[in-house]
């Protein structure tokens, strides 16, 4: 990870990883490591997962945000806490009041977006009982190589690096291809992170996105396109999402304007490395 101007950005390498869902875990690693930021990242974040088990995804994501903040005041921690939420949380807003703004109200319509909504407030709450410095990140669809293929467009360059590499037939099964999300580079996700951490506003909350909306099918249809192949694309039921939000497009005035943060990679670039990578673990 690079860092920003005038930071440095130090890795501990923990014996044991923290569990959320262990407050006294998290507070005797607190009290070892003393960090100034801690990026709380941990969560259930896979929308169908969350409608089979909503119980176990609000026991992670808002319980596991709970004993974090509890664990902090044990420790006595004094830094700041990055919250990263998600951008889920907007809900089907509709499409005359987009691109979306922090000031658009949550309106969950999945477990997971509800226990991220649950999470935000647990952290607002405790920043107005207890001495928190605390900023909230609504990061939208962010995607890049290594990321796992239960998501749409790693699953997508999988699909179509098998293809290329003749493991399979020329059939990609997809979900609804229709819709439209705000895709960021995780490589530009990281570098918001750090800014905000830098200098974002105590108690604010800011929108990590691209400010593009793409069209998942036209998406598919570049990756396609850049692996040179033919292939028949098959809607799978099993793929589709109930309550589906149809377009999604965010405003990233925000952070830009509090930390001078912009993206930097563009989606083809994006596109290509989650091919590379597809290509290069398939063909092991």
């Amino acid at each position: 990870m690079q860092a920003q101007p005038g930071h440095d950005v130090a890795w501990c390498a923990l014996d044991e990883e923290p569990n959320v869902l262990d407050a006294d875990h998290l507070r005797r690693t607190i009290t070892q490591h003393r960090p100034d930021w801690i990026v709380h990242l941990a969560a259930q974040s896979h929308v169908p997962a969350s409608w089979a088990d909503p119980a176990a995804t609000l026991r992670v994501n808002a319980g596991g945000t709970a004993n974090l903040l509890k664990a902090m005041g044990d420790a006595g921690f004094a830094g700041r806490l990055l919250y990263v939420s998600s951008a889920d949380i907007y809900g089907a807003v509709p499409e005359a009041l987009l691109p979306v703004t922090e000031e658009t109200p949550a309106a969950p319509r999945n477990p997971y977006a509800t226990s991220k909504v649950a999470g935000e407030d647990l952290c607002r709450q405790w920043a107005r009982t207890r001495p928190l410095d605390v900023v909230i990140a609504r990061p939208f669809n962010h995607t890049g190589a290594g990321q796992r293929p239960d998501f749409a467009l790693p699953a997508f360059a999988r699909e179509i690096a098998a293809i290329k590499l003749g493991r399979q037939a020329p059939r990609v099964l997809t979900g609804d291809l229709d819709v439209t999300r705000d895709f960021l580079d995780v490589r530009d996700v990281i570098p918001a992170y750090l800014a905000l951490l830098a200098g974002g506003a105590a108690g604010e909350t800011y929108n990590v996105c691209s400010g593009r909306e793409v069209h998942l099918g036209d998406a598919l249809a570049m990756l396609i396109r850049m692996a040179g192949v033919q292939a028949e694309i098959v809607t799978d039921p099993a793929l589709l999402r109930p309550a589906e939000q149809r377009r999604m497009c965010g405003s990233n005035a925000r952070i830009t304007a509090a930390t001078g943060w912009k993206p930097a990679i563009e989606l083809r670039d994006t596109l290509n490395g989650l091919l590379d990578y597809w290509m290069q673990e398939l063909d092991k």
